[in-house]
């Protein structure tokens, strides 16, 4: 037995509690308060323990849209006393869009043979996220800090809420929080740009100089690499970009196709003196990551080789190539290197639209990188996200010497919704990135602190009884804008008395919340309408083994929920709509309106969803405990706190002139 307190991470079963720090100086004060700010530790976003004879499990889910005093509500199966299909619904593929365009298909559009649900402006309004970064409407996708700003670059269509006319949004911020939309930055304004202003990254030099390369679509639709600059570096908003009057300044290489060039990252020092960027493209089925040197950005040499392949793994879209620490507990620059450092490649594999990871070591001299371990390579092995999360990218905060991650997040729903509610997809909520060094072969992701600040109003639940097959309401006023952190306990007669098995679960196969099990599935359903025809389920499942060991599944079910009582089947769903994608994505969670983003294990797995309820929004929204488990008693314990709302709106123009 390992004793080890709740602390700000999360464990798996006979391992020591790692805590992540956050070190960070005060935020400066904000032109306008959003709310009170309350001091707290770090939430458990997952905890795994053995403690006193007890299996204990906590998360943290983030419901981001009501306000309210949490209180102790009964309940039992008459939750799922509601008859509905039985049928397992085929599951939707939607038709991709973009690639005619030579890029990723960015969205959803009507989905084959499945009619358009009526959805009311009430419900699309409601779907408009609290405190997730997106523009005031239409369709979006390198961050950097400078003079006290955070600046942020996205794709975006100006024109409408569907992939297309893709130019450079810019919004700033004082805490990656709240923000100030600015005009766009850049346009489709020169022949090898004419057909979209696609993905970049920045460099800020040694001597304050910015730097940025981006991709541009050119009249032919060929994929180049440009460089722009800002017109003024005096400007803390950086509010004017020039072009550099020789671009393009690199063209696709010999025996890449035209449309497999893009992405440039963001530019480190090597040993000479040099800078060095890779990009990404493919080999037939390959994916690859290829190196340039250059002095003045303006002149490159291309490396013999590539940073690193991977066969079989398609066209690598957004790689990146930073440093994590092996020693210290914040981020490092990107030029960082030596013994004490380790190195990430990520690239997003347009062929599944998920962003892989892997850990190992890079050889300046050869411009190489090589996994520490092969079978989790790129592509093939880790996750960023098990859920939806894609186009991601880092960058390093020299001013909190912290390296974040940001991703962009989708649309699940038809293009005609996005087009009716006039606007499609949001950015992450920004996370901080740090070696796990408890493994060594995994990241840990966390929630930037400053969304921390929102948080507000808490109410505690203590030792909530939750028996087998049955649910706990928890009656709040509003249940969508929510702070919830966790604790389940097991007790110890249970797990002691099962026999163990060589049970092999897996979140989507195992029919998601619906598979009863032993020790499992448990936790909260999230989004429940009043009439209970639609909810969204997050939970554990556990499995012991043959040799006692136990392992812990964490699962968000979008699909449907089953409830067996006796030889009665219940289907319930995420949503009520029929022309959204209702997956189940597999292994906490804040909730903002239509996103659920979840952190396990301290940050060592995250999963991110897209809900999109037709009843279960504002004053219909409710939240319940279930245990689905067919042995195994529950007891909750939880702590909730009412979310404010970030402030995001457009800079003041007196400002601009």
């Amino acid at each position: 037995m390992v004793l080890s307190k709740p602390l700000r991470t999360t464990s798996e079963q006979n391992e020591p509690t790692t805590v992540l720090p956050f070190s960070y100086s005060p935020l400066p004060d904000e032109t306008q308060s959003v709310g009170a700010s309350a001091e707290r530790r770090q939430p458990n976003r997952l905890i795994i323990l053995l403690l006193s004879g007890l299996l204990v499990v906590g998360f943290l889910v983030a419901l981001l849209s009501g306000d309210g005093l949490a209180t102790k509500g009964g309940g039992g199966a008459d939750m799922f006393a509601t008859s509905g299909s039985t049928t397992s619904p085929e599951r939707i593929i939607p038709v991709a869009r973009g690639i005619k365009e030579g890029v990723s298909a960015k969205s959803f559009v009507p989905l084959a043979g499945v009619p358009q649900y009526p959805w009311t402006t009430e419900m699309l309004d409601w779907q408009r996220t609290a405190f997730h970064f997106q523009p005031k409407n239409n369709w979006m996708n390198g961050p950097m800090f400078y003079m006290g700003w955070y600046h942020f670059f996205y794709q975006y269509n100006p024109n409408g809420a569907v992939w297309g006319d893709i130019v450079w949004g810019h919004a700033v911020s004082r805490d990656l929080i709240h923000w100030s939309h600015l005009p766009i930055a850049m346009v489709c304004d020169h022949w090898y740009d004419i057909n979209g202003v696609w993905t970049g990254s920045a460099t800020i030099l040694s001597d304050g100089q910015i730097v940025m390369l981006y991709t541009g679509s050119t009249d032919e639709s060929v994929q180049v690499q440009n460089l722009a600059y800002p017109a003024n570096l005096s400007d803390p908003l950086l509010i004017d970009w020039v072009k550099y009057s020789g671009n393009p300044v690199l063209v696709p290489p010999l025996g890449i196709d035209s449309k497999d060039f893009r992405d440039p990252t963001t530019a480190w020092v090597t040993s000479k003196g040099t800078w060095r960027i890779t990009i990404g493209s493919k080999l037939n089925k390959t994916g690859i990551a290829l190196v340039y040197d250059t002095e003045d950005f303006k002149n490159y040499e291309l490396l013999d080789g590539w940073l690193h392949a991977v066969p079989g793994t398609g066209m690598w879209e957004c790689v990146d190539l930073y440093p994590v620490s092996k020693v210290e507990e914040n981020g490092l620059d990107t030029s960082e290197n030596g013994p004490a450092v380790k190195h990430v490649v990520k690239a997003s594999l347009d062929d599944d639209k998920n962003d892989y990871y892997a850990i190992g070591t890079y050889d300046e001299k050869a411009g190489t990188w090589i996994p520490d371990n092969p079978k989790l390579d790129v592509g093939i092995g880790l996750r960023y996200d098990y859920g939806i999360f894609y186009a991601s990218k880092t960058f390093y905060d020299q001013e909190k010497k912290r390296r974040v991650l940001w991703g962009w997040i989708k649309e699940t729903d038809s293009e005609s919704a996005d087009i009716k509610k006039g606007w499609s997809s949001v950015q992450a909520i920004p996370r901080t990135v740090l070696l796990d060094k408890k493994t060594g072969s995994n990241l840990l992701q966390w929630p930037v602190e400053e969304v921390n600040k929102l948080r507000s109003n808490i109410s505690e639940f203590n030792k909530v009884e939750v028996k087998a097959g049955s649910t706990v309401p928890l009656n709040l006023n509003s249940a969508d804008q929510l702070d919830i952190v966790a604790e389940f306990e097991i007790d110890n007669e249970t797990l002691e008395r099962l026999n163990g098995t060589d049970e092999v679960y897996d979140c989507r196969e195992n029919g998601g919340a619906a598979q009863r099990g032993a020790l499992g599935p448990f936790g909260i359903s999230v989004l429940v309408a009043k009439d209970l025809s639609e909810q969204t389920p997050v939970y554990f499942y556990v499995a012991k083994t043959a040799d006692g060991r136990l392992k812990t599944f964490f699962c968000s079910d979008q699909s449907r929920f089953y409830y067996h009582l006796l030889i009665i089947f219940f289907v319930f769903w995420s949503s009520d709509a029929t022309d959204v994608v209702k997956e189940i994505y597999g292994s906490t969670v804040p909730v903002d309106h239509s996103i659920v983003e979840s952190f396990a294990q301290g940050g060592r797995t995250c999963i991110t969803t897209r809900v999109y309820p037709t009843k279960a929004i504002k004053e219909g929204a409710q939240l319940f405990l279930f245990n689905n488990a067919t042995e195994a008693n529950i007891t909750a314990s939880l702590q909730i706190w009412h979310m404010n709302s970030a402030y995001i709106h457009s800079f003041p123009t007196e400002l601009l002139m």
